[in-house]
């Protein structure tokens, strides 16, 4: 079966975890390209002020208040929006919270609330609009990272949760294409983003927490939902250095946990500023920001995912990327062998 999906104008979408970060920045994109978005967020205060500005600027907004960690809460999202607007052409799963802290410290009540929310929210995302894709036909996107594929202390209960995401969208894919429902299946993985995540994390050490650079615009992110929308994509690695970083784990595990285990303790932690106050884990955020208020420098683009974006170029940059690797890994043995 081919697959044809709406172009963005004739298109509602709805965006979980759009009151800020990554989804706020779909949201505004969508809108000024034509499309009906509905914005969904615990933060009813920030999704109200959201729309008023998007309206004001010529773009179609609504909102929907609703915990994605609640499956009657996102059931309500999908009513809701079939009741406004007849349904929906695309739904994107994109609420996530995180830890900064060891596996070791993080407390079992703020272990389950990021499961509730990653984990469970693209459960629930996933399931309850299914209900109405199977029928319509879509696109169903869900945020995973790269984390999906790289272990991560001190982020370790956020990651965790992005593997059983991957887990979880790789089989409904399966299961969707087994049934041949009308339904393309999208897992966007973002390397680094400037987002307000890290404003928005627990926050276990006594120093600010931090996005390990390089990190991204979260525009670049909002290009690829919206690329995924309009065309049937599988996955999409938002940046080159997260690519080059999954490849080495799985090329070469042992130095790439050398390094993961180095980068991550001396540039998740800004030493030179005190913990922020605000935290939005069990609560929603401030929300109203695509940025994140931490310093460095922010890629605004990514020529790896724009070429990613095409297929064939796609194949080319992986297999470059894959023989890269491998070489790598040959030129280390053949010098472990010569020290023998």
């Amino acid at each position: 079966m081919t697959l044809r999906l709406k172009p963005l104008e004739d298109q509602t979408i709805v965006i979980m975890g759009a009151s800020s970060g990554i989804g706020l920045a779909t949201a505004q994109k969508a809108a000024e390209r034509g499309a009906q978005v509905v914005l969904v967020s615990r933060n009813g205060e920030a999704l109200d002020k959201i729309c008023e500005d998007i309206r004001r600027n010529g773009g179609r907004a609504d909102y929907v208040v609703a915990d994605v960690g609640v499956r009657e809460q996102v059931r309500n999202v999908v009513d809701t929006v079939v009741e406004r607007y007849g349904g929906f052409d695309t739904w994107i799963n994109n609420a996530g919270v995180g830890t900064y802290a060891t596996l070791s410290e993080i407390s079992d009540e703020d272990h389950e609330k990021v499961f509730r929310t990653n984990y469970w929210g693209v459960v629930y995302g996933s399931t309850e609009a299914l209900t109405h894709l199977r029928q319509r036909g879509g696109a169903l996107i869900t945020t995973g990272s790269i984390s999906s594929d790289i272990p991560a202390p001190i982020l370790g209960a956020y990651t965790a949760t992005k593997h059983a995401v991957k887990g979880f969208i790789n089989s409904l894919r399966l299961e969707l294409a087994h049934e041949n429902a009308p339904v393309s299946v999208t897992l966007i993985k973002p390397s680094g983003i400037h987002s307000p995540f890290g404003h928005h994390a627990r926050n276990y050490m006594d120093r600010a927490s931090k996005v390990p650079p390089p990190v991204y615009s979260p525009c670049t992110v909002a290009n690829a939902m919206l690329h995924a929308a309009e065309h049937p994509t599988r996955e999409l690695v938002i940046g080159g250095s997260g690519a080059s970083l999954i490849g080495m784990v799985r090329l070469l595990p042992r130095m790439a946990d050398l390094l993961l285990e180095k980068m991550f303790f001396l540039t998740a932690v800004d030493r030179n500023r005190p913990p922020r106050e605000s935290q939005a884990l069990h609560h929603h955020g401030d929300g109203g920001s695509v940025f994140g208020d931490q310093e460095g420098y922010m890629l605004k683009t990514s020529a790896y995912t724009e070429a990613a974006k095409h297929p064939k170029a796609a194949l080319a940059v992986g297999v470059a990327v894959a023989v890269g690797l491998l070489a790598l890994r040959q030129q280390r043995s053949g010098h472990r062998a010569q020290l023998m």
